[in-house]
Parts: C-alpha cells; sequence; structure tokens
C-alpha cells in the first residue's frame, strides 16, 4: 500500500463524517502539498476494492467514502443529508431468504431530515 493511501484510509477512519473525494483531497493535501486529485481518486478506488472502505452512492450527490465498520445510513430525500444508523445484523435473515451467500449488504433508508421538514413548515408558513 502507498504512503498516500495509508494516509487517505486514516483520513477517512478518523473521520466522523462521509467524506467526498475532494473533502479528502484537501484534507490529503495538507499532509503532502504537491498531490494531485488523481492520485486521491485512485487510491479511493485502490482501497474500495481491496474492502479497506466504504463507498456510498446517493443519486445526485457525490460518492462519499466511510470506514469498514457494520452500520446503516439515513439518506435525506431533499438534501442529501447522510447519517450513520447502528441497526440489528441483518445478514443472516437475508442469507436465508435469497439462499445465497453474502459478502456484504449496504442498506440505505430514505426518510426527510428534521432541518428540511422545520424549512418546509417555514415555506407552509406553519
Amino acid at each position: 500500500m502507498t504512503k498516500n493511501a495509508k494516509y487517505i484510509l486514516e483520513i477517512i477512519n478518523r473521520s466522523n463524517n462521509h467524506l467526498t473525494a475532494e473533502q479528502i483531497y484537501q484534507l490529503l493535501k495538507e499532509q503532502n502539498p504537491s498531490v494531485v486529485r488523481a492520485t486521491v481518486y485512485n487510491n479511493l478506488s485502490y482501497l474500495y476494492k481491496q474492502g479497506l472502505i466504504r463507498k456510498i452512492s446517493v443519486e445526485g450527490y457525490s460518492d462519499r467514502y466511510d470506514k469498514i465498520l457494520r452500520h446503516d445510513h439515513l439518506v435525506c430525500r431533499r438534501c442529501g443529508k447522510l447519517s450513520d444508523v447502528l441497526l440489528e445484523d441483518l445478514t443472516e435473515r437475508l442469507q436465508s431468504q435469497i439462499g445465497i451467500s453474502m459478502l456484504s449488504y449496504d442498506l440505505k433508508i430514505n426518510y426527510i431530515c428534521d432541518e428540511c421538514l422545520q424549512k418546509e413548515k417555514e415555506e407552509d408558513g406553519v
């Protein structure tokens, strides 16, 4: 693993946020001013393919990256806010229902966040 890949993995594992490639690039640039965006994208692809990070895709938004830790996500359908949610591990139940051995699953629960609900109320004059 390259030095930059190690730094990127550390950045993701230390973060409590779901970082975009651009955010990771900015953080890595603080440690290595000569780094270029292509390095970040190539290393993110490598880390993802190796199963060392999670890539979270939400339609209409940039991919975000997350640490490998059994958890699921809440996704606001209005603003794209992404939040962690800890649910019971459903692997065994899902495997028995589909009848195949699974490597992993990615559960994203769509909802409307409190901030967007509040804005909606304000716009409706409630």
